[in-house]
């Protein structure tokens, strides 16, 4: 399997395939060597599991890469307990080249892979997860993505411009900086600007944790 994941890769215009790892406790170690841009991860693996592999990388101060999930099961829980880890994107195995390829630039370009449904999906969860309880306490926080507020539970207030706002509604509908762009009229370089102050002011690590957000304070 990683053999032809190397030959779709390294296919495209680009791309290099610095390393590969045939375990959770190897991907760690290559991420911390290698310093790569995207690491493409198996959930199922010996020694150490995807999950917490992608746990570690997303920890190190010293790696900056996006984590990719690329699984053949399309399991709920893989899907949450990933994105929670700080993973950046969820693909299944059986997709195509063309989808493996775009998944790394995608995810290169700081932008986080889900499509609506499983955005969908996610947003469903954490929804139910902040909802209040029968007796009417709010619930336990979640922690989206390696937040690095921790929480971004109805409790937050930022203070987002009347642009950063109309960007980060775009966002929860899934749009890539792209598509932003072209719907906003503006060019893609100031977009990258706006998607870099909305996660700054709130503490998110990533697209998918202000998506959450988003979402949480029907912005979407």
């Amino acid at each position: 399997m990683r053999a032809g994941f190397r030959m779709i890769l390294e296919a495209g215009d680009g791309i290099v395939v610095v390393g590969e790892a045939s375990n959770g406790a190897e991907a760690v170690a290559a991420a911390s060597a290698l310093r790569p841009d995207v690491v493409c991860m198996d959930v199922q693996m010996p020694d150490m599991d995807g999950l917490e592999a992608t746990r570690r990388i997303v920890a190190d101060p010293q790696v900056s890469a996006a984590v990719v999930i690329v699984t053949t099961f399309d399991r709920d829980d893989y899907l949450f307990t990933s994105l929670t880890a700080g993973a950046s994107g969820f693909l299944l195995k059986n997709a195509g080249p063309e989808e493996l390829v775009n998944a790394v630039r995608v995810a290169a370009a700081g932008d986080a892979l889900l499509s609506p449904e499983v955005t969908r999906r996610v947003i469903a969860r954490f929804a139910e997860a902040s909802a209040p309880s029968a007796v009417g306490s709010p619930a336990t926080p979640v922690a989206v993505s390696g937040s690095a507020a921790g929480d971004l539970g109805p409790a937050v207030t930022v203070d987002l411009t009347e642009r950063e706002t109309e960007v980060l509604r775009l966002m929860a509908q899934a749009l890539s900086n792209a598509e932003i762009a072209r719907r906003l009229y503006i060019g893609e370089a100031t977009v990258k600007t706006h998607v870099s102050n909305v996660l700054q002011k709130l503490g998110a690590r990533d697209r998918v944790a202000a998506v959450v957000y988003a979402h949480r304070h029907g912005l979407a």
